[in-house]
């Protein structure tokens, strides 16, 4: 074992981390584990831990692709291997960075090589470096869409493919697979999240005896790395014996009726979608017979592994929260009790002091005390202009005649409070599917479904010649006519085609983008009137269940009182946008002026930070403001503000009541934006059409 990385049995606690990797390096075809935990839980530590723990790799020399030279891969680019010498290397553990392009992952293929000379000239990308070892994701959940597909098909398939223009590279890719991530940065969306095997929650402990353990270890190991992985060099033998035993011991794993039967009633008590869920259990069932050194699957180890393989496969919407309710999962499998009586399993047992403690290797899942080297956290060295209006599928509001009547009679009519005063909060009603806002003209931020942009993936509009000397998608016919004059010249007379890289246009592709999505959610007495609220959030919350399946980023202003704050700062995590909702108080006066302020400084922070990412402001108001001199004034000139800063808006009118002022319209039309009533949101509303309202370019022409 190298001195540098971390004993995988020094480990304190992180029992169903540790269990699950664990699980995934005897079998593979589990489909890999995805750790969802906060930041500072070793993670990435127990990750290159485990990585040390797998057995030597036997591989054909000078082959780029790690084949086997008792089962070579027949499609392999560096094929056909026919006998030849053999070199031995330890297990790879490749990491996927967050920024790493399409390219990186499943390698490149030299188009001009391959069109000029029918050469497939093949680059390997990181899928091939992680075959028959460990490819480990941090930050899974912020990786692109596209990315995470390709990587989880690989994982799926034992196969990556690169397709370019009828050129096709095949090659093997069978990789445990590890993700990380951290939910309140935005979770995985469940057709992702699905395609993982196992999922644990991970999280620093709270005990003090056992966060003092943590540290103690951790400052031992960087005082003397060598000295404390010798200390630990036994426990770490008998792991990794243990391992390669129990691999060898899981073709003869049985798994009978009466465990298959559990296994089905389990997924189908808590109705996950699709038969993925039965089969990633009961391999899991298997794994964990194996590991305890047995033949037979137990109830034990279905139960076990449901833990493992159902909750992030329960998870339908971004709302709700990820687990599995064990009284439910005992209650199931309590049916099948007077069937076929089993013994239980081997489990894991409490942790000891240190390597001389009275445990040895087997009685964890990693044979040792087990968790994380720095108190539940990683090691230092793992610390680590836009138009100024919107389209809508929707109408604006029907305005009726302003009326005079003040929102303090309002308020006070209907139980609000303007004086400065906090009403409790209340609940959202039900969230419904939202008509669709954009953000005028053409984009490049990163991949969704929300605006037009320019992206790697979508529909072929035009050609151009390569950004930065880099291809990325050939675009053949313009490639061809680009080619094609200089064939004389380059002394083709005959039949085919001299191809140069000067000949070389890539296509542009037109997509869809994620946008950020920025509400400025009035709060004030007004609006908590006639109960409007509860409809109000509702009405939020289903706009955010919109963006987080348009692939955008979103924050969040409230206004209220005296001011306004920033309730969530600009973040992929919509959960933490509900729960904030949630809670969100209501009472006091309207600074209405104060909230557009707001908006317009985090905007332009935001802007620095993610240049391409185009904003959406959705402003949420009945347009009333109070409060300070000409309240109203002021709101009109913070709105022309962001009006003049290009920035695209929509105004949600929350007015009711037979008597309405429309302040909400005209605050509308000062930002350059459509305003909508809470009616006119949903989707299913037939009699709304499409509004297009000119940007600001447009206007200033006109």
């Amino acid at each position: 074992m190298s001195s540098s990385t971390y004993p995988f049995t020094a480990i304190v606690g992180m029992d169903d981390m540790r269990l699950g990797l664990l699980l995934n390096a005897i079998s593979p075809s589990i489909g890999g584990v995805l750790v969802r935990g906060e930041k500072g839980t070793a993670k990435t530590t127990t990750v290159r831990a485990l990585a040390v723990l797998l057995p030597e790799v036997v591989t054909v020399t000078g082959c780029r692709f790690s084949c086997d030279p008792a089962a070579p891969d027949p499609h392999c680019p560096d094929g056909p291997h026919t006998g030849g010498d053999c070199a031995v290397r330890p297990a790879r553990m490749v990491e996927l960075p967050v920024g790493a392009s399409e390219d990186r992952l499943v390698g490149s293929l030299d188009i001009e090589r391959a069109l000029g000379e029918g050469v497939k000239a093949f680059e390997p990308g990181l899928l091939a470096a992680a075959h028959r070892g460990v490819l480990y994701v941090d930050e899974v959940n912020l990786l692109g869409d596209h990315l995470v597909d390709s990587l989880l098909d690989a994982a799926a398939t034992g196969v990556s493919s690169v397709e370019r223009e009828g050129v096709s590279v095949r090659h093997a890719s069978r990789f445990l697979l590890v993700g990380t991530m951290n939910p309140e940065e935005g979770e995985l969306r469940p057709q992702l999240l699905d395609r993982f095997g196992l999922t644990v929650e991970v999280a620093a402990s709270r005990e003090t005896e056992e966060r003092v353990e943590v540290v103690r270890r951790r400052l031992a190991f960087d005082e003397d790395p060598a000295a404390f992985a010798a200390k630990w060099a036994p426990e770490e033998d008998a792991l990794r014996e243990r391992i390669a035993a129990a691999r060898a011991l899981l073709p003869g794993v049985r798994l009978g009726d009466g465990a298959l039967r559990r296994i089905a009633a389990v997924c189908a008590g808590f109705e996950v979608d699709g038969m993925r869920a039965d089969i990633v259990t009961a391999r899991t069932s298997a794994a964990l017979a194996a590991w305890a050194g047995r033949t037979d699957v137990t109830t034990a180890d279905v139960r076990q592994a449901a833990l493992l393989s159902l909750p992030h496969r329960r998870r339908r919407n971004p709302f709700d929260a990820p687990g599995l309710d064990e009284d439910r999962l005992d209650e199931i499998l309590a049916g099948f009790e007077d069937e076929d009586p089993e013994p239980e399993p081997d489990g894991p047992e409490p942790d000891g002091d240190g390597p001389e403690g009275p445990e040895g290797p087997d009685d964890g899942p990693g044979g040792g005390p087990g968790g994380g080297p720095d108190g539940g956290g990683q090691p230092p060295q793992d610390a680590g202009d836009g138009p100024a209006a919107a389209t809508t599928d929707d109408v604006p509001p029907q305005r009726q005649e302003p009326g005079h009547e003040p929102a303090r009679q309002e308020a006070s009519a209907a139980g609000g409070r303007e004086d400065g005063g906090e009403a409790p909060a209340v609940a959202a009603s039900e969230p419904f599917r939202t008509r669709r806002f954009t953000v005028p003209g053409l984009g490049e931020g990163a991949d969704g479904r929300r605006s037009r942009a320019l992206t790697a993936h979508g529909r072929t509009t035009g050609a151009r010649r390569p950004r930065g000397g880099t291809l990325s998608k050939l675009h053949l016919a313009a490639t061809v006519q680009a080619a094609a004059p200089h064939q004389r010249a380059r002394g083709r007379g005959g039949p085919g085609l001299v191809v140069r890289r000067d000949d070389l246009r890539e296509a542009v592709r037109e997509g869809r983008e994620g946008n950020l999505v920025l509400f400025v959610v009035d709060a004030s007495g007004s609006m908590a009137a006639r109960k409007r609220m509860s409809a109000v959030k509702g009405a939020v919350l289903s706009l955010l269940m919109d963006a987080y399946q348009r692939r955008d980023k979103i924050g969040m202003v409230t206004f209220r009182g005296s001011g306004a704050a920033v309730a969530l700062p600009p973040t992929s995590s919509v959960e933490a946008g509900a729960a904030r909702l949630e809670k969100l108080p209501t009472g006091g006066r309207t600074p209405l002026a104060a909230g557009l302020l707001q908006a317009h400084e985090v905007l332009r922070v935001e802007r620095m930070r993610d240049p391409s990412r185009r904003p959406l402001l959705v402003v949420v108001t009945d347009g009333r403001a109070t409060g300070g001199v000409e309240p109203l004034a002021r709101a009109a000139r913070a709105a022309g503000l962001l009006a003049g800063s290009g920035i695209a808006s929509v105004v949600v009118d929350c007015e009711a009541g037979p008597v309405r002022l429309g302040l909400a319209g005209e605050l509308g039309r000062a930002l350059g934006g459509p305003v909508v009533t809470l009616d006119d949101l949903r989707a299913e509303n037939v009699s709304a059409l499409v509004r297009t309202v000119r940007n600001t370019d447009s206007r200033r022409a006109a």
